[in-house]
């Protein structure tokens, strides 16, 4: 609710809702280590992040499993899209349009975008196809030209390959890939030639695409959450992701 005060020669709006700021509100996001617990706890009590025996693309018997695509309806994704501008104004990251790239980035970068300007940071916003299209329009990209610092903005960075090919669509059209922003950074050593890597694929990112990554949580938070807050049975759960952690996890994040 806003309300106007009466002030010689000019009105003062006072927001007194802080958890929905008004337009025009960039205001300070709060602390990111309490940000990533509040998105953890989002995602377990979402059904999102589930605790057990998974397999991933990788062929590892992982503990636990991000399944973004389970914030699946106009409540969740909307809260969502909040996480991702709190995080990515506590980064400091400077960009001047967002890009989803297909299919999840889509959605994810969408919502993105709504949920910036509804804080007051109004940013153009693009996806591409995986087909292209041979009517109509035509191509494979949609949305606002490509221009200037794009931010890239998905679920999870598992091999690297989406990012890839985003940066090369980005900079055929001559624009600058600048950064990333996914939800969970698994902080895990990644594949290449069959082996496990001595890095991550945010690492890789960073150190070899040059980019920088914002991620709301890491594997490192999860492990907070079941040491501090837990879950039914913590205990046996918080020593299998620790032992995950321990063969698989990368140092220097």
């Amino acid at each position: 609710m806003l309300v106007a005060e009466r002030m010689p020669l000019r009105l003062r709006l006072v927001n007194l809702n802080k958890d929905f700021p008004y337009g025009g509100c960039w205001c300070a996001p709060p602390e990111p280590g309490r940000l990533a617990q509040d998105f953890v706890r989002f995602s377990v009590a979402s059904g999102v992040l589930r605790f057990g025996e998974f397999k991933t693309k990788a062929g590892r018997l992982s503990p636990y499993f991000f399944d973004a695509g389970l914030f699946d309806d106009g409540s969740k994704l909307g809260r969502l899209a909040q996480f991702y501008a709190q995080a990515l104004r506590a980064s400091g990251i400077g960009f001047d349009m967002v890009f989803g790239p297909a299919y999840k980035g889509i959605p994810l970068a969408a919502t993105v975008a709504v949920e910036l300007a509804r804080q007051g940071r109004n940013v153009p916003f693009a996806y591409n196809r995986k087909e292209a299209k041979d009517h109509g329009e035509g191509g494979t990209l949609v949305g606002a030209p490509l221009a200037g610092r794009v931010l890239i903005i998905d679920d999870v960075l598992s091999a690297g390959t989406a990012v890839r090919e985003s940066i090369a669509l980005i900079r055929a059209a001559g624009a600058t890939p600048c950064a990333l922003a996914i939800a969970l950074d698994r902080q895990e050593k990644t594949i290449e030639n069959g082996r496990d890597a001595e890095h991550s694929a945010v690492q890789y990112v960073r150190q070899q695409l040059g980019m920088q990554v914002c991620s709301i949580a890491q594997l490192a938070d999860l492990l907070l959450h079941l040491a501090q807050d837990g879950i039914g049975g913590a205990r046996p759960v918080y020593e299998k992701m620790l032992a995950y952690r321990q063969r698989y996890g990368v140092s220097g994040e």
